[in-house]
């Protein structure tokens, strides 16, 4: 299967990337591929005719989102339309992202596939048009992927790096330090996504439209990181706080579990968040000397 990849330096992009596949990889730099520029992705696709296009993509800084919500339409709506159309009318299968962020956080069980999506600030509401525009244009050609908490190796460089990997330079400058308790997710390991969509596209009936794909388990932001923390064995106290779903003046959803349910019909699963975090820590971090020399380990 050839496969042309967008947003090759990302966490998702560049932990696709690393997996050990028999399938050809094809992936271009953004100087080399702007997903903005839709006559270079429609050029691009004639040239290589692959046969999936994954799109990993996005604008996904929620501040920025609220300040500049047009960048955030033209990266996570408009362009993924684009690239749909583009797609559809080469006959290649069209593998894009979306967001726990398309709901509003008032269910207190995971939301399925089927589940309204009523995001409540402009990150999800442009997730959600992308998903809807790119349905739109390409119903029988878009396979789209929400999934939650994203966390690899190579860091989100709009949000300074990851999620766990902040949390232990946290640990690494202060004794103690504060935690939102407020708001329950499904933290996903950007390795395990990785393996899971190819897993789905690799999968002979897959169908298409929108999947749900996360690390099994919920927990709070201040549970994932006292997991972090104990894990590593680190001399910091966390403290819980309530933020009241709120970052600023922005909304964010209380609770956005997402439930595996198409995937796990297909016998995709992916391991529970705990497992997750432990082979992310152990792999980057305790197989490190360097990096572990640094880390503040209780005696």
């Amino acid at each position: 299967m050839r496969i042309l990849l967008i947003g090759r330096s990302g966490q998702l992009g560049s932990s696709l990337l690393s997996l050990e596949t028999k399938h050809e990889w094809i992936a271009p730099t953004r100087c080399e591929l702007d997903i903005e520029d839709s006559h270079s992705v429609l050029q691009t696709i004639e040239k290589y005719k692959p046969d999936v296009l994954i799109n990993t993509a996005a604008f996904h800084n929620l501040p920025a989102c609220e300040k500049t919500p047009e960048n955030a339409f033209s990266v996570n709506c408009v362009s993924v339309k684009n690239v749909a159309h583009a797609c559809k009318s080469l006959g290649v299968l069209f593998v894009t992202f979306s967001s726990d962020y398309v709901f509003d956080g008032k269910k207190s069980e995971p939301y399925t596939e089927h589940d309204k999506a009523t995001p409540i600030q402009m990150y999800g509401i442009s997730r959600l048009a992308g998903e809807c525009a790119a349905l739109s244009v390409a119903p029988e050609n878009t396979l789209i992927i929400r999934t939650c908490g994203l966390y690899g190796k190579k860091g989100a460089a709009s949000k300074g790096g990851n999620f766990v990997d902040n949390r232990v330079n946290d640990a690494l400058e202060y004794k103690e330090f504060d935690m939102g308790n407020d708001q329950i997710v499904s933290p996903t390991s950007a390795l395990d996504l990785a393996r899971a969509v190819l897993s789905l596209i690799e999968h002979p009936k897959h169908g298409y439209g929108i999947y749900h794909l996360v690390n099994e388990g919920a927990c709070t932001w201040y549970e994932f990181t006292c997991s972090i923390i104990d894990f590593l064995g680190l001399d910091t106290k966390v403290q819980p706080i309530d933020r009241g779903g709120l970052s600023g003046n922005m909304r964010r959803p209380s609770y956005s579990v997402l439930a595996n349910t198409r995937a796990r019909a297909l016998g995709i699963t992916l391991p529970h968040w705990q497992d997750a975090l432990r082979e992310y820590l152990a792999d980057k971090y305790l197989a490190d000397e360097h990096l572990l020399a640094k880390l503040p380990i209780r005696d």
